[in-house]
């Protein structure tokens, strides 16, 4: 498909990752010290052909306009959309004039070898309001847990039981009926947009994925993807 349009929210102050973000924007913290997370998420965008990107952002604007321009770099149509105050995760796309029917929102500190245009075609195809893109994570308890019957006498015992869950990679499409229903310029998160989709019986399609996912948001991660920078560029499908 030609003109895919795809949206990254590049606003937040990436409190989970100071000191590094003390001076400069989250998008902007480097990688394997050669660039930084949000140009490996706009290369891999632009490789897969997404034509038009637009950053949602707010925190030390100016920074990443100067860093990024008009996209011409990387082959794409960078253009911004600047919030007044933090709209959270879903709101900032109620304030984006011209949204085409169906687009791509995800991010700006993922890092994974998810196929964005395979994902975005089979939402178009299965024509969903709403696919999320999800990977199955691990959780350990670190206490015994105790699970008992009405009379508080003890049935199961599990000492520091694993669990695991499907959890959300920060990578969506939406179709534009979806942020029309949202309330313009106000703060709306994620989390409300499940609850209200499932309330109001959308269509809401959770796309597993089994590949090399990474939030650099989290501090370990980002030190994880310093670490193993190298190979992960190649995950990501990207030339020296």
């Amino acid at each position: 498909m030609s003109d895919m349009k795809a949206i990254i929210l590049a606003g937040g102050k990436g409190s989970r990752l100071k000191p590094y973000t003390t001076l400069i924007p989250k998008p902007l913290v480097p990688i394997g010290g050669e660039c930084s997370v949000l140009e490996l998420v706009i290369k891999q965008l632009a490789g897969e052909g997404f034509t038009h990107i637009t950053l949602a952002v707010n925190h030390l604007v100016d920074l990443v306009m100067a860093y990024f321009g008009d996209g011409k770099k990387w082959g794409v149509l960078i253009d911004y959309s600047l919030e007044d105050k933090p709209l959270n995760t879903v709101g900032p796309l109620t304030i984006i004039d011209k949204l085409p029917e169906n687009f791509l929102v995800m991010n700006s500190d993922i890092l994974c070898d998810l196929n964005f245009k395979r994902f975005y075609d089979e939402h178009v195809k299965n024509k969903d309001q709403i696919s999320v893109a999800a990977c199955s994570r691990e959780s350990v308890i670190d206490f015994g847990v105790l699970k008992y019957d009405s009379d508080h006498y003890l049935t199961e015992f599990h000492e520091k039981p694993t669990y695991r869950f499907d959890v959300s990679m920060g990578i969506y499409c939406f179709n534009r009926s979806v942020i029309k229903k949202i309330p313009k310029a106000q703060p709306y998160g994620f989390d409300q947009l499940m609850l209200d989709g499932i309330k109001n019986g959308e269509k809401i399609r959770i796309r597993i994925f089994d590949g090399f996912w990474l939030d650099v948001g989290r501090a370990d991660d980002y030190q994880y993807a310093n670490e193993h920078y190298p190979e992960i560029k190649k995950k990501l499908g990207l030339k020296e």
